[in-house]
């Protein structure tokens, strides 16, 4: 039984060094520095509204606002959760004439998209075979679907379609809105009473159910960033509060965190008590009470938590940077916590956490 054993502990070792190697050369290309910042601009759902939530990098124009790297140019990809949720994912695609189109075929179900989606976790969100003809012109991105459309199995597949082909197409700073055909025509709704009529442009992204004592009309919306069920992902919600829609507010939900029926998990740690949020010439100074010091009990030492704290602040004009207090004292996690991210979720770092997370597992092992 020993050389079994031992041929075993051989393998894991084999299998955990190549994993490492993997791992290696993904941060040694995340180090490299881009040619240019990105900045932030609006994210929206095409729920008929053009008012939208201002978040970071991961709702930047592709082209003009995030600009040309090394190697391709960045762009923002909406997929979804194994739950319905969209989810942004920054890419780099080759430099190339219409990176808007590009960036749509990406989201089309096919073998390779399909596995690239699922490396992340995710899953694509436009059937099989669709054929993708797109037009911008004057701000409206006419765009025509050709293929099976109705191949779709429910009224929720096919908003989270629509959904994020309009999120997508507005991320660019040339569209700000986006009309369909179907097959070369009009339609006024497709085959589950999903409505295509008019022009779509941003709305609110993956908003939560609202609760039957706070009529919508009477409510204000804010932003929150929850863990996905994968441990890589943060997902955007958004939902309707009551009074002003402030960081306070903001905070205060987040700490709720996600509603009973979601599957999405806490951002902070459980106990953990807000006594003041404020912003003031650019900086959130957020003070929590002692519990918040669990965070460092993560798994990722609470990266994961913070980045989501983060972003749910960044969602307001003006904001530059986070700075946290635990009962009045700064707080130091070892991370640079004052630094605003620039997008919600990058597939480069996906990819390495995924691998890192699969590397420890294979070192727990015997």
């Amino acid at each position: 039984m020993k050389p079994i054993n031992d041929q075993r502990k051989l393998y894991l070792l084999a299998a955990a060094l190549l994993a490492l190697s993997v791992v290696l050369c993904l941060v040694w290309r995340v180090w490299e520095p881009p040619k240019e910042a990105s900045a932030p601009s609006p994210t929206a759902s095409p729920e008929t509204t053009a008012e939208a939530t201002i978040l970071p990098d991961a709702t930047t124009s592709p082209v003009s606002a995030q600009g040309t790297l090394e190697g391709g140019v960045r762009t923002t990809v909406y997929y979804q959760d194994n739950y319905g949720y969209l989810v942004p994912v920054e890419k780099t695609i080759a430099e190339q004439t219409g990176v808007a189109k590009a960036t749509l075929a990406l989201m089309v179900s096919s073998p390779r998209n399909d596995m690239e989606a699922a490396r992340l976790g995710l899953r694509t969100v436009i059937p099989e075979g669709t054929e993708l003809d797109l037009d911008i012109s004057k701000g409206n991105a006419r765009i025509n679907l050709t293929g099976d459309v109705s191949s779709l199995p429910d009224a929720q597949a096919e908003a989270n379609m629509v959904s994020a082909i309009v999120q997508t197409l507005t991320e660019f700073d040339s569209v700000e809105t986006v009309s369909f055909l179907i097959n070369g025509r009009q339609a006024a709704k497709l085959p589950h009473g999903t409505s295509l009529s008019g022009v779509f442009s941003r709305g609110l992204v993956n908003l939560e159910s609202a609760s039957a004592s706070l009529p919508p009309e009477d409510a204000q919306t804010v932003m929150l960033y929850f863990p996905g069920d994968s441990a890589s992902v943060i997902v955007p919600v958004t939902r309707m509060v009551y009074g002003q829609a402030d960081v306070n507010t903001a905070v205060l939900e987040l700490l709720k965190g996600p509603s009973a029926q979601s599957p999405l998990e806490n951002a902070l740690p459980s106990g953990c008590g807000l006594i003041d949020a404020t912003l003031k010439d650019g900086v959130v100074t957020i003070n929590f009470t002692s519990d918040f010091i669990k965070i460092a009990e993560e798994s990722d030492g609470g990266r994961m938590a913070l980045r989501a704290l983060s972003l749910t602040c960044s969602q307001f004009p003006g904001v530059e940077r986070v700075e946290i207090q635990v009962e009045g004292k700064p707080y130091d996690a070892g991370l640079p916590t004052s630094a605003l991210p620039t997008f919600v979720n990058s597939a480069d770092e996906i990819n390495e956490n995924r691998l890192l997370s699969q590397s420890a597992q294979l070192f727990e092992l015997e």
